[in-house]
């Protein structure tokens, strides 16, 4: 196999597999590039991206900047002399004489089956529109977002237990496989190109913290979806009186049309079931504003919440 000099950007989670994997193939990475540390957490202390820890525990050396359209940027990967970029959940987009810079261009990761869910939550909207099944595709990268060029993509079931986190944590193994077959491919000239079909594309995006408050006016089989959808970010919740509360699992039930959405329903031992627009939702674990996640059971020995009570 040709050994490629590759130049490889990420920044979260996702993309350690990826980096990891490069690490163990005959190609050489010569710089990892990722996003500036940034304030995190309750506490707002400043951390390092994921993709800059593994890359410093793999010895290889890291940029990170605030920019990738300056001259600085431009100058420093350019001495490099790359034969490609692989791009993963990088944060930005490569502009068009960055792109140039390699003769075989940029190869990104994508967590959907393209040119389904282009954009930055395709794991989040996947599971939240209840689709059967989603995966990773490969592209070479263009100047449109998530619009270039599929290489290899490869799909897995989403199950019925799926939440955004136990997703992620599958694809982003599944993109580590997919890389090495694409280079593979790019190599040995088994890999050809195919032009998206746009007329087929959908797009998932940003999502921001507000977007997990729930909609009790939805279906509850929609709510059930939304919940595992937003778990573990940006988090499912609802108002019960003034208090947030965050939900974590939830399974759909038998309801009534009487009831107005958001209705807590009675004579249900240990059960806190909601009514939905369309039948009930049975919260299973929750979380109380300055609390501790506990399942319901053990969350409504402390907590007066009494049927007829309306959750917004």
């Amino acid at each position: 196999m040709t050994r490629l000099n590759i130049i490889f950007m990420g920044t979260p989670d996702f993309a350690v597999p990826c980096l990891k994997v490069l690490s163990q193939s005959a190609h050489r990475v010569s710089l990892v590039v990722t996003q500036p540390d940034r304030p995190k957490g309750r506490g707002r202390k400043i951390a390092e991206p994921p993709v800059k820890q593994a890359a410093e525990d793999l010895g290889y050396p890291v940029a990170q900047p605030e920019s990738v359209d300056t001259e600085k940027f431009y100058n420093q990967i350019s001495e490099l002399r790359p034969d490609l970029f692989v791009v993963t959940a990088f944060g930005h987009i490569l502009p068009k004489r960055v792109l140039e810079l390699s003769p075989m261009g940029a190869v990104n990761l994508h967590a959907s089956l393209l040119p389904k869910y282009r954009g930055p939550s395709p794991i989040q909207w996947a599971i939240i529109n209840g689709e059967a099944e989603t995966g990773v595709t490969s592209m070479l990268m263009d100047a449109g977002l998530d619009t270039g060029e599929i290489l290899l993509s490869k799909s897995t079931p989403i199950y019925a237990d799926d939440t955004a986190g136990t997703l992620h944590d599958r694809l982003a193994l599944i993109a580590a496989d997919v890389l090495i077959r694409t280079l593979e491919g790019f190599c040995d000239g088994t890999i050809r190109p195919i032009s998206q079909n746009h007329a087929m594309a959908s797009y998932a995006p940003m999502l921001k913290k507000t977007d997990g408050r729930l909609d009790w006016t939805r279906t509850a089989e929609y709510l059930e979806r939304f919940i595992r959808g937003m778990t573990p970010w940006p988090g499912a919740y609802t108002y019960w009186e003034d208090k947030r509360l965050n939900i974590f699992r939830a399974e759909i039930r038998p309801g009534d049309r009487e009831h107005q959405p958001g209705t807590v329903l009675s004579a249900f031992d240990n059960e806190l079931r909601v009514a939905a627009g369309k039948d009930a939702v049975s919260i299973l674990e929750v979380q109380a504003e300055s609390g501790r996640r506990m399942n319901i059971a053990e969350f409504l020995k402390g907590a007066k919440l009494v049927p007829g009570t309306v959750l917004k």
